[in-house]
């Protein structure tokens, strides 16, 4: 079950709905992205009166979705995937429209707001996947993001021929690759290449297209892409994993960061180990954003979001769950007893290759709060391991704010437990007492995501450097003809 306030300590409770007391001017804004996930987050919010049960496939659901995010002036919203079907299709909707798809539709029932998408290095080709995403840039003037994730799990390594999932260094090595592929082939049409010269009869010049001849470990890509550069020079670069190789991927090339932290100390801890992370790569510090997950539970009192929270898990179906855990835990659902604590036997980070990270966080939960299996279970519920707060609209601001100031957060993965209303609250009632405190934007002052997170246009590595007389290897497009 979600965090109660009995099973909070005192500190906690205090920090979390203590008053608020200004900030500093001058304080760099607070970055807020919606996590979209059909009905909702907690795996229940479908079976609640009202619900519409089938809004995973419904695309005016999600146009209606993301209009609700924009008029909170939300930075950006996100659409997880993965190449498998997600759990047990009896527990809870799983199907899923594909995210790059989607987000086409939604960039055209939209204006500001930015689309970022899950897409898998392991499971894709760098040539595709970049095209894909310079198209939606294009399509929504410069508002796509990629959220890279290499994928853990022998049954969506089954659906691309393979026996069982790589080795979790090898799936990195791959996802490190796979970005370079892709800056390169974003990169291979200068900014200045479409002339469109009617006169002339020019349309692009030639000799600012090129090639990119990239030849490395697990690929060969001679390109250039055949689409010009994205509006915003790269889509803006998500990655979501937090485990050693994670961080380390995060740092050489995350521009955000969504992760999942359970307390304010782990955050902080996590915060300031990827910006160290980064600032040793020769990275500012300050072109990383990192964003926890909350799935915030809101109700007019505190004790009415607790009945709300309780209620969503008395809905969880606990067979379904717990085949689940068994799954992630990598043993059998008979070795867990609803009513007794983790079992000893279950594996160390160590001998998991799929999502390290996720395992641990779960593993820790349930060791340190000493919670039964039943009890991991409703905690899970809620967000898979993300942090459930439920309280009033200005207790949900001042646990954002407190961490925040903390130095555990530069903005937050917001993940309704339920939708749409859980993200109507949220915009109508939270996010106007974070703009009152001078926390967060009253209105759109950029027109790119990377505007709306404070991020440069990268410089074309391909042309800039030459065009600054600093020598290029790469062969222009006419000579290679």
């Amino acid at each position: 079950m979600a965090r109660r306030t009995e099973d909070r300590t005192k500190a906690q409770a205090e920090a979390e709905s203590r008053p608020h007391t200004g900030r500093e001017s001058g304080r760099k804004p607070l970055h807020l992205n919606a996590f979209l996930m059909s009905t909702g987050h907690h795996e229940a919010s479908w079976r609640l009166p009202g619900s519409p049960a089938e809004a995973n496939a419904d695309i005016e659901h999600y146009k209606n979705l993301a209009r609700i995010a924009e008029r909170g002036k939300l930075d950006s919203l996100f659409l997880a995937d993965s190449p498998v079907l997600m759990g047990d299709p009896g527990r809870r909707p799983a199907a899923k429209l594909e995210p790059t798809v989607l987000l086409t539709a939604l960039a055209g029932a939209t204006r500001h707001i930015g689309l970022i998408a899950t897409a898998s290095t392991s499971y894709n080709e760098p040539y595709n996947l970049a095209r894909r995403f310079a198209s939606l840039d294009h399509v929504s003037g410069g508002r796509a993001g990629w959220n890279i994730v290499t994928t853990a799990g022998a049954d969506a390594a089954r659906n691309f021929g393979l026996d069982d999932t790589p080795l979790h260094a090898d799936r990195y090595r791959r996802a490190g690759e796979f970005v370079e592929v892709s800056t390169k082939l974003w990169d291979s049409w200068a900014d200045d290449a479409v002339i469109a010269d009617k006169e002339s009869g020019v349309h692009a010049l030639a000799e600012r297209v090129r090639r990119i001849d990239h030849t490395g470990e697990f690929f060969r890509v001679d390109g250039p892409l055949n689409v010009q550069r994205p509006p915003q020079g790269y889509p803006l670069l998500v990655q979501a994993g937090s485990s050693e190789d994670g961080k380390d991927f995060a740092a050489r090339y995350a521009e955000a960061v969504f992760t999942a932290q359970q307390t304010l100390e782990e955050g902080i801890t996590f915060y300031k180990d990827v910006k160290q992370r980064a600032q040793t790569l020769g990275r500012n510090p300050d072109g990383i954003k990192i964003l926890p997950g909350i799935v915030p539970v809101i109700g007019d009192t505190e004790a009415q979001a607790l009945e709300l929270d309780a209620e969503l898990d008395r809905l969880i179906v606990p067979e379904y769950a717990k085949r689940q855990l068994a799954q992630r835990l990598k043993i059998a659902p008979d070795d867990l007893d609803l009513d007794a604590e983790l079992p000893d036997n279950i594996p160390t980070e160590e001998e998991i290759e799929g999502a390290k990270s996720r395992y641990t966080l779960i593993v820790e939960l349930a060791r340190r709060e000493r919670l039964t299996v039943r009890q991991l279970i409703g905690r899970l519920g809620g967000g898979r391991g993300h942090r459930t707060f439920a309280g009033t609209a200005e207790q949900v601001a001042n646990t954002i704010e407190h961490w925040y100031d903390s130095g555990a957060a530069d903005g937050f993965n917001i993940m309704p437990a339920v939708l749409p209303s859980g993200l109507e609250v949220f915009v109508d009632r939270v996010v106007p007492i974070l703009q009152e405190r001078g926390l967060f934007r009253t209105e759109y002052t950029g027109s790119t995501l990377r505007e709306h997170y404070g991020l440069p246009r990268p410089a074309n590595r391909l042309f800039d450097t030459v065009d600054a007389g600093e020598g290029h290897t790469g062969i222009a497009l006419a000579a290679a003809r």
